[in-house]
This record gives C-alpha cells, structure tokens and sequence, in this order.
C-alpha cells in the first residue's frame, strides 16, 4: 500500500486502520503491518501555508486476497501491489552451481563486508583484507592527523574498517531497489542502528553509531569464520592459464600470499595506487563519466527556516536536510547537491599528502550549528583528456592547486558563496566547520570553468527553493572530487566476474558500480551470491 499519511502527532498504529481500509478489508483481516517507507511532506498548500504529515508506504499480509472494488481500484491505480517474500543472503543448495571452498575478499568497506557475510552464511571460507586499521587504531591515525597535519596513506578517512563511510554522515538511501536491501538493513539494526533505518525515506545512522555498529557486524562475522587481516595492502593477483582464459589462485599482500578460489574486489574509490596496479597486470579498465564541485555550508537555522518555515511545528522537525537539482538546458550545464549533511561538519577527505579533497559528515544527533553539502555537476570522460587514468589525473590535479591555495597545511580555500557568484573576492570569511580551518581563496578561479558555470546555476536554483543559498551566509569550501571513481572494472552482468577473470568479481564504488553506503553493500552481496549461483 502506497501513499498512506499520518500526521506528526499521530501514533504509527493508526497505520492498520488507515490501510484496510484503502484495501476495503476489515482492520482485523491484517495480520501483519511493516512500515516500507516513511518521509516528511513540507510542501507548501495551495495557500502558501505547510502542513506537515507523513507519507507512509507499507507492507501488508493479508490471510487471502480482498474481493472488494476498493482493492480492485487500487490495484488498477497502481497504490497496491503484490511484493515478493524479502530476499535471503542464504542461496538453497539447489541454485548453487559452485561452493568455493576460499574466497578473499579485499576492502572492509559495505560492498567487502557483506560479500563476505554472504559467503560465510553460505559456508565459505572468507579472509578479508584491508589495507587500513580496524576502528580503534584507524581513530588514532585520524587524530594524529588533525593534530599534526601528517595524513597515513594506508589509514585515514578512507581507508579502514567500514570503508569511507565510517568517517561520512552514515546515509543509507539510495536509488537502487533490491530486495536485498531488506537483510541488509536488518543486519544493521542487529548491530545497533536505530530499527527505523528500515524504512526511512532518509535513513541515516551518523557517524557516531556507525563506530558501534562495524565493531558489531565485524564480531559476527568473525563468530562466522570470516578471518580479518589488517594493514594488509594488495600487491598483485597470481594468475594461471586454464583452458586458454585467465583465472586467479591467490593474491600477493604486504603481509604475504594468500591462496583463494576466487576475488571479491571492493577496494573503494580512492584505491588509485590498486587500480595502476591491476591495469598493469592486464585487468581491464575504462574511462567513465564522474562528479566534480565544491562543498557550500550554511548555519543550520538558514536550512531549518527555508525547509520547514517558522514555527512550533518546524521547531519539532529537527535538523533539515535538502536534496536539490538543478536540471541541464541545452548548452547550460546543470548540477545537484550531494551527501547533505545536516548538523554536520566538513572534513578533509584525503590518504595523500599533498592533496586536499572535501567530504561532510554528522552524527546521530545533528548537533553541529551548521549545515553541508557538496554541489556538483557530471564531467564526461572528453573532459579528463586521452587515457584510462585521465579522470584520475585530472582529479589529482584539482586537489593539488586546491591543496596548494589553501596554504599546503590542509587548510581549505574558501569563498562566500554570493562573492563567488559575482566573481570577486570575499573581504572576510565566515565561521566553519572545518577543523584544519579556512584560508581566503578564489574558488570560482580554481574550479575548471565548465564546473564552475554549473555550480553558479546550481546555486541561483537552490536560493529559489531556500532563499539565502546562494548569499553571504554561504560559504564555499573546496574542492570535492571523489564523490564516485572516474572509471570501472568491465565486468559480466550476470555472474559479475571481471571481463577475461571470471573468478575475480570488481563491486562496489571503486569499481564502478556504486554510490554509497547501501547501493555498495548491495552490490557486494549481489555478487557473492552470483559466486554461488552463475557457472564461470
């Protein structure tokens, strides 16, 4: 059942109620009410004011299928559906055309873990390695980071147990829809997220939980069999002929060789050092469109009051969050906000010294006065230049000037946002979060121009859905450049094996084929079960 509302004062257990009767049942012919989905309608009316209600979707089991008009229109409509039973990670011993008996699994990020929880509940044999630390150790890095400036090329903000979401605002939505998103989500909840991850239209655990969730996940895993192997970087596949194709037997580490059946590679989007490496021993690689931009942040109570107005209602609300678009005409290059986080901060997303990449993140509770996000726009692959690096180049060499115009001291170059928009300096910057701090800088002269047209626009379009955006309350900190890697690993669609190593199985966002949190634990488990199921 779709479209079912609630107001923000009324208890979910009007819900069964409100859903037999769209379906024309009685409420005791419901035997079972699972919220699906949940999100906030703050949509102006037809007279200017908001009225708040929720916009619930949910699942129902019923003892046997309605014979009223009202199920019946529904149905006709589109507002009822019949759904399949939630997917498993378990794959029945009937569907398995395989059963290696050792997998490695490289990359304790979502798409490694849950590769790896798959396999282990189907009785694999699992080593996971991951160049970073497990959690504790990982934090201390990161701490000696902020005090001392000296960034851990193996440890950091994106690399270690949980990948870089660990250290992000811990959002689980995403436009993928899978039946495995249900156990996934479940699998979290079991560890210690809040139940209502389940269905919120904006889930989001913050990074605070997530430090007590990975502990969590990781023991289970391990009770499993799952065996962990820390600071432990990739070096090398060992490859072998068989029947003319090239199939793997091992991976060569820091910490010495590991023999396997197969690879699940899940090394993240920054693994640019694994990349070269894999390219040079014949994996295939290519060229693909990616994101470029800036982080902007605002005070908070600018979001708040453009989201939700002024009031005692809007006051209940919380922290606001936006998702917004600013569509392409013709030859005008468009853009769209990205990993928004409310009550947030920015951090320096970076694993190389010399280099300066923005990133934002929050905890569960939004308690920061300020508000970001990124504002990005596509870059095609004609703009990177020749090469199956060019992305990765021209990447390097935006955080690069960034890293330098902030004074090489992992300061960030910042701009007002209404200065950017008129093309002039700004006299005087305004508080931020961003702990290494702030330095004058003219980013609307360091992005490349075609990027920094479309975040002009973007920004004129987002003041008109929140006025204020695009002003002097806005503050632009840069640069942001690895919202998704700017290439993939070509791979079979069905068995998910890597085009000319069927045993190797690229996922997740390093390899091309994931933007987050959840989409990335999706794909990893996609394709272990594909291990289990699809001849290679």
């Amino acid at each position: 059942m779709t479209n079912l509302t609630l107001g923000l004062d009324e208890p979910e257990a009007a819900l069964r109620e409100r859903a037999a009767e769209a379906l024309g049942v009685e409420a005791d012919q419901v035997r079972e009410l699972r919220i699906a989905r949940k999100s906030l309608d703050a949509r102006r009316s037809a007279g200017g004011r908001r009225r708040f209600r929720f916009v619930v979707h949910v699942d129902v089991t019923l003892d046997q299928t309605p014979a009223s008009d009202t199920f019946e229109r529904g149905l006709r409509g589109g507002r009822v559906r019949e759904v399949e039973a939630p997917a498993q990670f378990g794959v029945p011993a009937a569907e398995r055309v395989s059963q290696p008996a050792h997998v490695a699994v490289v990359g304790a990020g979502p798409a490694g873990l849950f590769a790896a929880r798959v396999l282990a509940e189907n009785g694999v044999a699992v080593t996971l390695i991951d160049r970073g630390d497990s959690l504790r150790p990982r934090g201390r890095a990161l701490a000696h980071f902020l005090n001392h400036r000296e960034v851990d090329p193996e440890s950091n903000l994106l690399f270690g147990e949980g990948g870089a979401g660990t250290y992000s605002d811990g959002k689980l939505y995403t436009r993928v829809d899978h039946p495995l998103s249900l156990p996934i989500l479940e699998a979290l909840v079991a560890g210690g997220a809040p139940p209502e991850i389940v269905y919120d239209a904006r889930a989001h655990i913050g990074t605070d939980r997530l430090h007590r969730i990975l502990p969590a996940l990781r023991e289970g895993l391990e009770m499993s069999g799952v065996t962990f192997r820390w600071r432990t970087r990739l070096e090398g596949l060992r490859l072998r002929d068989q029947g003319g194709r090239r199939v793997v037997e091992g991976i060569e580490t820091s910490q010495g060789p590991i023999d396997c059946d197969a690879i699940v590679l899940g090394v993240g989007h920054s693994a640019r050092d694994t990349w070269a490496l894999l390219h040079e021993q014949g994996v295939e690689i290519e060229v693909r469109a990616s994101q470029l931009g800036v982080r902007i942040e605002h005070p908070q109570k600018l979001i708040d009051r453009g989201r939700f107005g002024e009031g005692p209602e809007a006051e209940r609300l919380g922290a606001a969050y936006y998702s917004l678009v600013c569509r392409k005409s013709g030859d005008k290059p468009g853009g769209y906000s990205f990993c928004m986080c409310p009550g947030g901060q920015i951090v320096a997303s970076v694993n190389t010294p010399g280099l300066l990449c923005t990133n934002g993140m929050s905890n569960s509770r939004h308690s920061s006065p300020y508000a970001n996000a990124a504002v990005v726009t596509p870059v095609e692959p004609s703009a990177f230049g020749p090469g199956v690096f060019a992305g990765v180049d021209f990447q390097r060499e935006l955080e690069a000037r960034f890293f330098a115009a902030g004074g090489s001291d992992y300061r960030a170059p910042a701009q007002r946002a209404s200065d950017f928009m008129a093309g002039r300096a700004s006299s005087s910057l305004l508080p931020t979060s961003y702990k290494f701090g702030t330095a004058p800088g003219r980013i609307d002269e360091l992005l490349p121009e075609g990027v920094r047209d479309a975040v002009r626009r973007s920004l004129a379009a987002f003041d008109r859905n929140i006025p204020g955006f695009a002003g002097s309350e806005g503050m632009l900190v840069g640069v942001e450049t690895r919202c998704s890697a700017p290439l993939r690993l070509p791979r079979d669609p069905e068995s998910f094996g890597a085009r000319g190593i069927p045993n190797l199985l690229p996922v997740g966002e390093g390899a091309g084929y994931a933007g987050g949190i959840l989409s990335a634990a999706i794909d990893g488990a996609r394709a272990a079960q594909a291990l289990l199921r699809v001849p290679r």
